[in-house]
């Protein structure tokens, strides 16, 4: 049986054939994961550490900037409500590492709270679960994507 705790953290890596700096450029900007078939540009507004995304499919989005080690670590907290900057939200982190093979990196992603969003335990959960496909989903895309 799944406990909370267990359902708070979701871990995920690729390996990219692509230099760090161009998959710095994609992970490094909020949102980027917010798509459908493929990786899309977003409108932005930027407001200090806030950013607010609007993806034409989606909507909208809004993440914090944590932090920025450029080409190493990006970290975002993704608010649970876009018209609420101090809402809740889970931490989304990405690590940017040489492969073994020294031609391509490693991207790694954590995203990590959700055991803090609001709502029902069965709602926390279907966005634990949507997030956990999603990521799947997102860095086959960035490879693709960034590897093309």
């Amino acid at each position: 049986m799944s406990t909370e705790l267990e359902l708070d953290r979701i871990e995920r890596e690729i390996t990219i054939a692509a230099p760090a700096q161009k998959v710095w450029a994609l992970v490094s900007e909020p949102g980027w994961y917010i798509n459908d078939s493929q990786i899309v540009e977003h409108r932005i507004e930027e407001d200090g550490d806030l950013s607010v995304v609007h993806d034409p499919t989606h909507g909208k989005f809004a993440f914090r900037t944590v932090s920025l080690d450029e080409p190493r670590y990006a970290a975002f907290r993704w608010l649970a409500d876009p018209d609420v900057v101090d809402s809740e939200s889970t931490l989304v982190e990405f690590w940017v590492t040489p492969d073994d093979t020294g031609d391509g990196v490693v991207l790694k992603v954590a995203e990590s709270g959700f055991a803090s969003l609001p709502g029902t335990a069965a709602e926390r959960r279907q966005r634990f679960d949507g997030n956990v496909e999603g990521w799947r989903i997102e860095l086959g895309l960035a490879r693709d994507h960034l590897a093309g």
